[in-house]
């Protein structure tokens, strides 16, 4: 085993290129750049249009690599699902949650954008099933004023746990 050295960047999910940040870095590491921004774009295409923190780890001797993909926030993936929704933020010019949750409802999430969220946070959850990622994707919801399939995130959560969602879930790949 060689000398390890590490690579933190911040990329455009899918969008990494050879030039700056990650082509200068690798660039000394004498690994083969083409090969590790196709790995990273692959890793990071479901981020699209969001900034996604990427670790490269490389080991110097070998020339061989590993990339390490981190996730934004849930909030930040739900804000991304409902961007064309969701009312902005003033001052950024970004969309936000509501200013009451609970009361205020701002957007609603499918089943199948719930699923796809949890799928991106899953190496980030403590869940250990699809059915217990989307209880933790949803509990964002709860505070944002997010409605999820229609309902209000409780209920979701307890049609879900009420094995309502079961047959749906069973043809998932988790």
């Amino acid at each position: 085993m060689g000398k390890k050295q590490t690579v933190e960047v911040l990329v455009e999910g899918g969008k990494a290129t050879g030039g700056p940040p990650i082509g200068p870095a690798l660039g000394p590491l004498k690994v083969p750049i083409p090969k590790v921004v196709a790995e990273i774009n692959e890793k990071t295409k479901d981020f699209k249009g969001m900034q996604v923190p990427v670790k490269i780890i490389v080991d110097t001797e070998e020339k061989t690599w590993e990339i390490i993909v981190g996730t934004p926030p849930t909030s930040q993936l739900i804000k991304n699902e409902l961007k064309d929704v969701l009312p902005q933020n003033e001052k950024k010019k970004r969309p936000r949650g509501a200013q009451q949750p609970g009361k205020e409802w701002v957007g609603n999430l499918s089943l199948e954008q719930v699923i796809k969220i949890a799928r991106m946070k899953r190496d980030g959850l403590m869940a250990n099933s699809l059915k217990a990622a989307l209880m933790e994707v949803t509990g964002t919801c709860v505070s944002m004023g997010i409605k999820v399939d229609g309902m209000s995130p409780k209920e979701f959560q307890q049609k879900l746990k009420e094995g309502y969602y079961d047959e749906i879930l069973a043809k998932e790949n988790w």
